[in-house]
């Protein structure tokens, strides 16, 4: 729990005893490689907080094939936010890519968490914002980058993402083929 405490503490102050107040509105969850939180057609109940390992949000495609858009790795939020927001079916898949333990809150606890502490309102305000400048920042990449240009951009700024997710999943996120990826990483950087 101290990496949540300190995630927290990024945003808001708060004593011992609140912070131990708050952790009773989460749950905590250990997930096995491959197991869904949330399968597309299930409404989103709830929002994932990673203590460890590493999640992914991912649709299928059409053609049944899985396109990533986000991956969350130690201390990182994750949820499908419209359906979560709206209490509305998912259009998105929550996976785990590795064994994973994650703080689980639900909509509801959530609501009540912010109403009982104030500050956190400020707290989930922040990551929010931070959630979309990240998306702001990913659509951008994709139409302003080349492919190449792309994943070096990735490589450069989030390098453990290239060590611990597999390079198919890394070519999904990215929009690639996976045999496009190991042709990229093969190149040396012009």
């Amino acid at each position: 729990m101290e990496g949540f405490k300190q995630h927290i503490g990024k945003f808001v102050t708060l004593n011992d005893d609140d912070f131990n107040r708050i952790i009773g509105y989460f749950t905590v969850v250990s997930v096995s490689r491959k197991q869904n939180l949330v399968t597309a057609g299930q409404v989103c109940r709830n929002h994932y907080f990673v203590l460890s390992g590493c999640l992914r949000k991912f649709f299928v495609t059409d053609k049944g094939t899985e396109q990533t858009t986000e991956f969350a790795i130690e201390n990182w939020w994750i949820t499908d936010n419209i359906a979560y927001e709206r209490q509305l079916a998912s259009e998105f898949f929550i996976q785990a890519v590795e064994k994973s333990d994650v703080l689980v809150i639900s909509f509801e606890k959530q609501g009540a968490l912010v109403r009982d502490f104030p500050q956190m309102e400020r707290y989930f305000r922040f990551v929010y914002q931070r959630a979309s400048a990240a998306s702001q920042m990913r659509i951008k990449y994709l139409y302003g980058f080349s492919r190449e240009e792309l994943y070096f951009h990735f490589l450069d700024n989030h390098p453990q993402f290239v060590q611990r997710v597999p390079q198919y999943l890394l070519a999904s996120f990215l929009g690639f083929t996976p045999e496009y990826l190991s042709e990229i990483r093969s190149k040396k950087r012009s």
